[in-house]
Protein backbone atom coordinates (compact mmCIF):
# COMPACT_ATOMS: atom_id res chain seq x y z
CA UNK A 1 0.00 0.00 0.00
CA UNK A 2 1.46 3.83 -0.55
CA UNK A 3 -0.31 6.30 0.54
CA UNK A 4 -0.14 9.97 -1.11
CA UNK A 5 -0.50 13.50 -0.23
CA UNK A 6 -0.18 15.93 -2.22
CA UNK A 7 0.14 19.94 -1.25
CA UNK A 8 1.48 23.42 -2.82
CA UNK A 9 -1.91 24.37 -4.60
CA UNK A 10 -3.30 27.41 -4.11
CA UNK A 11 -4.73 31.00 -6.50
CA UNK A 12 -2.06 32.81 -8.29
CA UNK A 13 -1.83 34.79 -11.00
CA UNK A 14 -1.59 34.15 -14.78
CA UNK A 15 2.07 34.02 -15.68
CA UNK A 16 3.24 32.81 -12.29
CA UNK A 17 4.49 29.82 -11.07
CA UNK A 18 4.24 27.14 -8.44
CA UNK A 19 5.29 23.94 -7.40
CA UNK A 20 3.29 21.18 -6.02
CA UNK A 21 4.27 18.07 -4.15
CA UNK A 22 3.45 14.40 -3.67
CA UNK A 23 5.07 13.13 -0.29
CA UNK A 24 4.72 9.43 -0.67
CA UNK A 25 5.11 6.66 2.65
CA UNK A 26 7.47 4.56 0.27
CA UNK A 27 11.13 4.95 -1.35
CA UNK A 28 10.00 6.84 -4.50
CA UNK A 29 12.87 4.50 -6.65
CA UNK A 30 10.77 1.58 -5.86
CA UNK A 31 7.54 2.97 -7.77
CA UNK A 32 6.86 1.80 -11.11
CA UNK A 33 5.74 5.22 -12.73
CA UNK A 34 4.23 7.90 -11.03
CA UNK A 35 2.03 10.98 -12.75
CA UNK A 36 0.28 14.00 -12.66
CA UNK A 37 -3.40 14.28 -13.58
CA UNK A 38 -5.79 16.97 -12.86
CA UNK A 39 -9.31 17.42 -13.55
CA UNK A 40 -11.26 20.75 -14.36
CA UNK A 41 -14.57 21.44 -12.59
CA UNK A 42 -17.24 19.62 -15.69
CA UNK A 43 -14.19 18.08 -17.40
CA UNK A 44 -13.13 14.65 -17.82
CA UNK A 45 -9.46 13.88 -16.11
CA UNK A 46 -6.46 14.83 -17.78
CA UNK A 47 -2.90 13.41 -17.85
CA UNK A 48 -0.24 16.11 -17.20
CA UNK A 49 3.08 14.32 -16.43
CA UNK A 50 4.69 10.69 -15.92
CA UNK A 51 7.80 9.72 -14.42
CA UNK A 52 9.76 6.49 -14.55
CA UNK A 53 11.23 4.42 -11.51
CA UNK A 54 14.54 5.54 -13.17
CA UNK A 55 13.81 9.22 -12.09
CA UNK A 56 14.99 10.17 -15.69
CA UNK A 57 12.70 8.98 -18.05
CA UNK A 58 9.59 11.59 -18.57
CA UNK A 59 6.51 12.04 -20.70
CA UNK A 60 4.72 15.51 -20.18
CA UNK A 61 1.32 15.77 -22.52
CA UNK A 62 1.86 18.20 -25.68
CA UNK A 63 -0.03 21.03 -24.28
CA UNK A 64 1.78 21.21 -21.27
CA UNK A 65 5.39 20.94 -22.29
CA UNK A 66 7.87 23.28 -21.71
CA UNK A 67 5.98 24.78 -19.05
CA UNK A 68 5.51 21.67 -16.76
CA UNK A 69 8.16 19.26 -15.72
CA UNK A 70 7.68 16.29 -13.51
CA UNK A 71 11.05 15.45 -11.27
CA UNK A 72 11.56 13.76 -7.56
CA UNK A 73 13.79 14.33 -4.81
CA UNK A 74 14.28 10.29 -3.60
CA UNK A 75 15.98 11.58 -0.25
CA UNK A 76 12.62 13.03 0.30
CA UNK A 77 10.08 10.44 -1.01
CA UNK A 78 8.43 12.97 -2.72
CA UNK A 79 7.49 13.70 -6.46
CA UNK A 80 7.26 17.47 -7.71
CA UNK A 81 5.59 19.25 -10.55
CA UNK A 82 6.55 22.31 -11.25
CA UNK A 83 4.37 24.67 -13.15
CA UNK A 84 5.41 27.83 -14.81
CA UNK A 85 4.18 30.65 -17.45
CA UNK A 86 0.74 29.18 -15.81
CA UNK A 87 -2.64 30.49 -17.60
CA UNK A 88 -6.64 30.22 -16.21
CA UNK A 89 -6.90 27.34 -18.24
CA UNK A 90 -4.34 25.14 -15.60
CA UNK A 91 -7.10 25.25 -12.99
CA UNK A 92 -8.12 22.21 -12.05
CA UNK A 93 -7.41 19.93 -9.16
CA UNK A 94 -4.33 18.15 -9.84
CA UNK A 95 -3.75 14.70 -8.22
CA UNK A 96 -0.47 12.47 -7.89
CA UNK A 97 -0.87 8.84 -9.08
CA UNK A 98 1.45 5.88 -8.65
CA UNK A 99 2.51 2.71 -9.50
CA UNK A 100 1.12 1.41 -13.20
CA UNK A 101 0.09 -1.64 -13.72
CA UNK A 102 1.92 -3.94 -16.31
CA UNK A 103 2.83 -2.58 -19.39
CA UNK A 104 -0.22 0.29 -19.65
CA UNK A 105 0.10 3.78 -21.31
CA UNK A 106 1.35 6.18 -18.43
CA UNK A 107 -1.36 8.37 -19.51
CA UNK A 108 -4.16 5.99 -18.78
CA UNK A 109 -5.13 7.02 -15.40
CA UNK A 110 -7.42 3.85 -14.39
CA UNK A 111 -4.17 1.71 -14.82
CA UNK A 112 -2.21 3.76 -11.63
CA UNK A 113 -3.08 1.76 -8.56
CA UNK A 114 -2.71 4.59 -5.64
CA UNK A 115 -4.09 8.25 -5.76
CA UNK A 116 -4.01 11.06 -3.45
CA UNK A 117 -6.37 13.16 -2.74
CA UNK A 118 -5.67 16.48 -4.64
CA UNK A 119 -4.48 19.69 -4.54
CA UNK A 120 -6.41 22.71 -5.96
CA UNK A 121 -4.83 25.17 -8.56
CA UNK A 122 -6.32 28.40 -9.25
CA UNK A 123 -5.14 30.55 -11.94
CA UNK A 124 -7.04 33.77 -12.20
CA UNK A 125 -6.47 36.33 -15.62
Amino acid sequence: QVQLVESGGGLVQAGDSLRLSCATSVATFTINYMGWFRQAPGKEREFVAALARNGISTLHADSMKGRFTIFRDDAKHTLYLQMNSLRPEDTAVYYCAADLRGDASVSEGSKYRYWGQGTQVTVSS
